[in-house]
């Protein structure tokens, strides 16, 4: 965990910064071809990010900042290569408005679901006027709710891609990775004055996924 310094200033080229140390993590999360090493790289490359960066969530929570960030172990079991579906013939087209805050607005609109073995499906949504880029949120058993270990989630849900921000894990040929590992909480989790797509209910698996980012 870097240690956690006095954060300067936030101003017009600082959020730009940030998008692109994201993207950048994670195109070096994808080039590494040992999931576990990736995570780890992750961890260390968020745990940078919210300690030091302008941007962060949690600039103005310095306990947050120096205590870092909490995370499940790795599960190669939460890991799937997967089909991006078609909605099901006969249903509507799915349009969901979603208020960002300052930045105005988007639409989600639903292009398809995948299916996890053993635990459910997802919808993946394009983000109509925010760049274009998939989405796709997590709610689960975690979401509010703490284990047997005290351990839960944030109750609004998690995110698991993100790809106008270069978020995500491989994709292509109609398909995409998506790894539970790396689930994180919106930034609106940290800080009110961000306002984030939150999962909708084609988005909410029953099961407790304990793996990602965790109080």
């Amino acid at each position: 965990m870097p240690t956690a310094v006095p954060a300067p200033p936030a101003g017009p080229l600082t959020l730009v910064d940030w998008r692109d140390r994201v993207a950048a993590l994670y195109a070096e999360v994808r080039a590494d071809p040992d999931p576990v090493s990736g995570h780890a790289t992750w961890r260390a490359g968020r745990a940078e990010l919210f300690a030091t960066h302008p941007d962060s969530p949690v600039r103005d929570q310095p306990e947050l900042r120096e205590a870092g960030l909490s995370y499940w172990a790795y599960d190669p079991a939460l890991r799937f290569d997967v089909a991006l579906e078609p909605v099901t013939a006969g249903e509507e087209p799915d349009e969901r408005p979603v208020d960002t805050g300052d930045d105005g607005g988007t639409t989600l609109v639903r292009v398809g679901r995948v299916s996890l073995d053993g635990l459910g499906t997802l919808d993946v949504w394009r983000l109509h006027q925010y760049g274009g880029g998939l989405f796709v949120p997590l709610r689960d058993g975690t979401s509010g709710r703490p284990g047997e270990d005290g351990a839960s989630s944030y109750g609004g849900g998690r995110y698991l891609l993100d790809t106008a921000k270069g978020a995500h894990h491989g994709l292509g040929d109609g398909r995409l990775v998506l790894d539970l590992n790396f689930a994180y909480h919106p930034s609106c989790r940290y800080d009110p004055r961000w306002r984030c797509p939150l999962a909708p209910p084609g988005n909410t698996l029953t099961a407790r996924v304990e793996a990602g980012e965790r109080y």
